[in-house]
């Protein structure tokens, strides 16, 4: 069935409803199958993609490979290669009282999700999200963004071509048809994008207490101390700017530093902004666009009034904005009030690392922090006097690329997480199981709960139910003791109650 087939929302919901009610989506098999058909989907349509993502931002490939199509491909094999693993029960340690019992956790599928992506990585932050939604064993709607229209059609056409499309559809729509959309009941929503648009959809979500996962933004510190090399340092924070023209939600926003070291890294950045780009910047086939021109006056806005040191150029006519330093900046500006999602970077004058913590802690928790020192309390403290989604130390961007992390915000940057077995776990509800059998001898351990209550029962079940601390290396034997032990205390009690 074809995406133009099925748009008004109650119906596409219904039917993907109707498929997971009839457990289309349960087997392993079919969640690998489509795992493997998304896989196939990128490696036999690359030039297509590639093609969308310039359209659209003016990508290059190499940023299109690394962090939209490879990405994908790899965070499929990984789901592919771990599923079996992941979908298995996992049991739980149990206490005295439950010695006898099975104790288990078992991941279950929410039923039908909903995935909002975002413009800025069309690509990756649809489709990723789904990734996990499949190997959850979930039925899925996915909402491309309608900012990246080029990648939103390709992924419409495409998407029916590889995955069964009872169990997984594509809406596409701006603002009002995504409203209808999340007027509809579902089991989970996935989000991804500004806060402002994250608020609403937790207060759609809200109407049938549907769980969610927000995938938020916010303005990234990055402090840079004296103890290391200012050059590497500049070009990794170059590079984590610029790429996608800084409209990235993990980009740094804005450096803390002394001003020794602004000077220092005002030089050096424009040094390894000539090796990456060259002389012209806006000549360079490396560098990607701003996305329409709303975010390009928005942008320009942001400079008003601000002493530019370096950079500042831009063209309206091709969406282009220069790499951007901005110095002496107002931290109640509008530069410092809102995430810049752009290639401009300010910088804020702090002379030891105590007064950047106390500045970043004075506002709204990011979605990164990054530190660039190679003292060891100074990053220690970094770690533990603030807090953001995630730290990211001597580099920037790259912790999101490390899949045994978890990726999201805290606070205004978002909730939940995501990546890798995390993205498996967020679409899946741990269910708790206990299993207890029916017999002589497990009623006689749990005959003590019932009544007449009395004195010895009341001993008893405090005695069976008490944590205890116990060492790791007497686990396993200590199940053995306590079933012996649970045997006796259970038995030597019945005697005692069928006298009372």
């Amino acid at each position: 069935m074809s995406y133009t087939k099925m748009t008004h929302p109650a119906e596409m919901v219904s039917d993907l409803r109707n498929s997971f009610s009839n457990g289309v989506t349960r087997p392993l098999e079919f969640r690998k199958k489509q795992l493997e058909n998304l896989i196939r989907l990128y490696e036999e349509n690359t030039p297509v993609l590639l093609d969308a993502l310039r359209d659209d931002l003016n990508k290059s490939v190499q940023e299109s490979m690394v962090s939209e199509i490879d990405y994908l491909k790899n965070d499929a094999r990984n789901m592919l290669y771990n599923l079996s693993e992941w979908a298995k029960p996992k049991y739980a340690e149990k206490g005295l009282i439950n010695i006898l019992d099975t104790v288990k956790l078992l991941p279950e599928p929410y039923g039908v999700v909903l995935v909002i992506g975002a413009w800025n990585y069309p690509l990756q932050l649809s489709l990723a999200p789904l990734n996990g939604a499949i190997a959850a064993g979930n039925c899925a709607i996915v909402k491309p963004s309608e900012l990246a229209p080029a990648t939103a059609k390709v992924i419409a056409e495409l998407l029916p071509k590889y995955l069964d499309t009872r169990c997984f559809k594509v809406f596409l729509g701006g603002p009002s048809k995504t409203q209808s959309l999340l007027a509809e009941r579902f089991d989970y929503i996935f989000y991804t994008g500004s806060t402002r648009v994250g608020a609403i959809v937790a207060q759609c979500a809200a109407q049938y207490l549907t769980p969610t996962t927000l995938e938020l933004g916010g303005k990234s510190p990055c402090y840079i101390d004296s103890t290391v090399d200012i050059e590497i340092a500049a070009a990794r924070v170059l590079w984590g700017k610029s790429i996608n023209a800084g409209q990235t939600c993990i980009a740094p926003d804005y450096i803390l530093c002394s001003q020794e070291i602004e000077m220092k890294f005002i030089e050096a950045f424009k040094k390894v902004q000539k090796q990456q780009y060259g002389d012209d910047l806006k000549s360079s086939p490396d560098y990607c666009r701003i996305i329409n021109s709303n975010h390009f006056n928005r942008i320009v806005g942001l400079l008003k009034g601000q002493e530019v040191v370096h950079g500042g150029s831009h063209d309206a006519s091709q969406l282009f904005i220069e790499t951007t330093i901005c110095v002496n900046v107002d931290p109640d500006s509008a530069l410092m009030r809102e995430e810049i999602f752009g290639p401009i970077l300010p910088i804020i004058r702090a002379q030891s690392a105590a007064e950047a913590i106390h500045f970043i802690n004075s506002r709204e928790k990011p979605l990164a922090l990054y530190i660039f020192s190679n003292d060891k309390k100074t990053v220690d403290i970094f770690e533990k006097e603030t807090s953001s989604g995630g730290v990211c130390v001597n580099d920037t961007i790259m912790h999101f690329a490390c899949e045994s992390l978890p990726f999201g915000g805290v606070g205004s940057s978002g909730m939940g997480a995501y990546h890798g077995k995390y993205s498996f776990d967020t679409f899946s509800h741990q269910k708790p199981i206990l299993e207890k059998s029916i017999d002589k001898f497990g009623e006689m351990l749990q005959s003590v709960r019932y009544a007449p209550y009395n004195e010895g029962k009341i001993k008893a079940l405090s005695n069976l139910s008490k944590r205890r601390k116990l060492p790791i290396s007497t686990k396993y034997l200590l199940h053995v003791i306590l079933l012996v032990i649970g045997f006796l205390v259970g038995y030597f009690y019945s005697r005692i109650f069928k006298k009372c």
